[in-house]
């Protein structure tokens, strides 16, 4: 018998959906969500900007256009929401001021206003003790603007895998990731681990060079255009090969492919989305206060392990807060591993992470070490302060960071828009000194 159903009764089929879906997120996260650039929200981020620059050619924005997408990247792309839970939202008072920050660049001595101008900040945010004492925006950018992060969503991944860890959904770092994803039999990514995979010491070939159009990177970014960017991707990656004669962990070398497998790696383990775990493992226990979205490959399925997340200043340094506890929530909860945090920081000595201003190596799972090389005396100062070799970053291109110290219990949070993806290098030292000076001036 063929059942044919008129479009009315389908409109009105999809109308109830939508009622008892909205009923339904209602029960659960409080308050009704509204329409939000097709995403359902709590409220809608603003201010909406009505001209917005072709997301195509993001990578050559220009100064005003960068913040103009940076702000708007979260609906230019399909993406997968992780919403906040109203009656849980943590605090964030506002402590004393902080008055003063000196610190010197190229001999020159600088202050706060110095720095925004230099790295063309377009949000700041420092927390000292869980207090804001430094909060600044730039033009049209507020406290409800969900800003890109670039690869700072690669540290934010991590701590989801010790989570999962923790779960036991993911046996341990030192699983092969064709146990989770066994498209990768027989190819160049057998035999590597997820501790590997998460230290970028895959041995695999990558080209990150945005500036490259034929790089692995650019195809990547390319594949996102396409009707099917998950099949796009996976096949870019899958078809990798491995540096000659290079055995996994042999090599450090940064690579946003093997970072997209880590955020897969974790979706086949959890069965869920990373925006989806990370929201009930980390958005709503830890007291986030506004919804943020994930770029997804496959809206409620597959979303971008190596970027793609979009949320709030004060949320990113929530954020910070939940790592410098240790993934410890304020009501003594454990979100990681006891241990997690301090495994996640031991950095790699791979061939190729030593570095003169990095002797112990400048990468973990995902996080970043931030030092100086013997002399930088000279030209920058502070190179160090109190406990200042205990701190490190979750960082994105252009200038996108979260600096930690949880030995002076100390978050920065940065959003800007360089002119460059990556560099000059002196913009990565200005970071470091700056933070540095903090850290002394509220030592």
């Amino acid at each position: 018998m063929k059942i044919i159903i008129s479009n009315s009764a389908i409109k009105s089929i999809k109308i109830c959906s939508l009622l008892v879906g909205s009923l339904f997120l209602q029960e659960a996260y409080g308050s009704p969500l509204v329409a939000c650039y097709g995403y359902m929200m709590h409220s809608c981020p603003e201010p909406v900007d009505k001209i917005i620059p072709d997301p195509q050619r993001r990578f050559a924005w220009s100064q005003s256009e960068k913040v103009v997408g940076s702000k708007n990247m979260y609906h230019l792309f399909a993406g997968d929401v992780f919403l906040s839970s109203e009656n849980n939202i943590q605090k964030l008072p506002v402590g004393q001021s902080v008055s003063s920050v000196e610190y010197k660049l190229d001999n020159k001595k600088l202050g706060i206003s110095d720095y925004l101008k230099n790295q063309n900040v377009a949000g700041l945010l420092v927390i000292k003790n869980g207090k804001i004492v430094l909060e600044h925006y730039g033009d049209s950018v507020n406290e409800t603007t969900l800003w890109t992060s670039r690869s700072v969503a690669k540290s934010i991944v991590s701590v989801l895998i010790g989570a999962a860890i923790k779960d036991h959904a993911i046996e341990s770092v030192d699983t092969l990731i064709t146990k989770y994803i066994p498209e990768l039999e027989g190819t160049a990514w057998e035999g590597v681990t997820l501790h590997q995979l998460m230290q970028h010491t895959s041995g695999i070939k990558w080209s990150e060079d945005l500036s490259d159009p034929n790089s692995d990177l650019s195809k990547m970014i390319v594949c996102e255009t396409t009707k099917d960017p998950y099949s796009c991707i996976l096949s870019l990656v899958s078809g990798l090969a491995r540096n000659p004669g290079v055995k996994p962990g042999e090599r450090w070398s940064y690579n946003t492919g093997g970072a997209w497998l880590v955020g897969l790696v974790l979706e086949r383990a959890t069965g869920m989305t990373i925006a989806k775990y990370l929201e009930k493992k980390v958005w709503q226990p830890a007291g986030m206060e506004r919804d943020g979205v994930w770029y997804a490959l496959k809206p409620g399925k597959v979303d971008m392990g190596g970027y793609g997340f979009n949320a709030t200043l004060r949320d990113w340094g929530r954020f910070g807060l939940l790592v410098a506890n240790n993934g410890v929530l304020s009501n003594g909860e454990h979100v990681l591993p006891g241990d997690w945090i301090k495994r996640s920081t031991d950095w790699t000595k791979a061939d190729g992470s030593v570095k003169p201003w990095a002797p112990k190596g400048q990468h973990g799972y995902q996080w970043w070490y931030m030092g100086f090389a013997p002399g930088d005396e000279a030209s920058y100062a502070p190179t160090s302060s109190f406990n200042s070799d205990e701190s490190f970053w979750a960082y994105g291109i252009f200038g996108q960071a979260i600096a930690i110290n949880p030995k002076e219990n100390l978050i920065m949070v940065q959003w800007s828009t360089w002119e460059h993806a990556e560099g000059p290098d002196v913009l990565y030292s200005e970071q470091g000194v700056f933070f540095n000076s903090l850290i002394q001036a509220l030592h």
